[in-house]
């Protein structure tokens, strides 16, 4: 039986030494990740697989932000889906604003892929660091 816990792990291990294939790599094809509504990458609904992810997500993700990181605080494991809370900190490229932020993702497993992943964060503070105001759209209009 595969160790979800020690999976999404290994994710944030591999994000951290800037791996993004290995994170990608657990993604299902089929996977709806949700950013957290009004978030300035949200695009109004899921993005689906693990191509949506890294042009939605990992390919912004440098783009936005410098230095941008995870810390996590808390990993709980419950079967099939793994509950995370931690701190995002970067530094906005657009302000130089810091972005020092909690959140809590909700990690969704079946066979040792992600099926499902949801984003909760402090939107606003995303948005304030950036410069933007928070809204549907802004995700999906700048990923194109």
């Amino acid at each position: 039986m595969t160790d979800n816990v020690e999976l999404v792990r290994g994710a944030y291990e591999a994000f951290a030494r800037g791996e993004i294939e290995a994170v990608l790599a657990l993604i299902d094809e089929h996977c709806e990740w949700m950013e957290a509504e009004n978030n300035p990458w949200w695009p109004g609904g899921p993005l689906v697989g693990p191509q949506a992810v890294l042009e939605g997500v990992f390919r912004r993700m440098p783009q936005d932000f410098e230095g941008f990181s995870v810390a996590l605080s808390r990993v709980v494991g419950l079967g099939d889906t793994v509950l995370i809370e931690g701190r995002y900190h970067a530094t906005a490229r657009a302000t130089g604003r810091p972005l020092d932020a909690q959140f809590a993702h909700v990690w969704d497993l079946r066979d040792g892929r992600a099926v499902r992943w949801q984003q909760y964060t402090d939107t606003l503070q995303h948005a304030d660091a950036m410069g933007v105001a928070p809204g549907v759209g802004r995700g999906a209009a700048a990923a194109t």
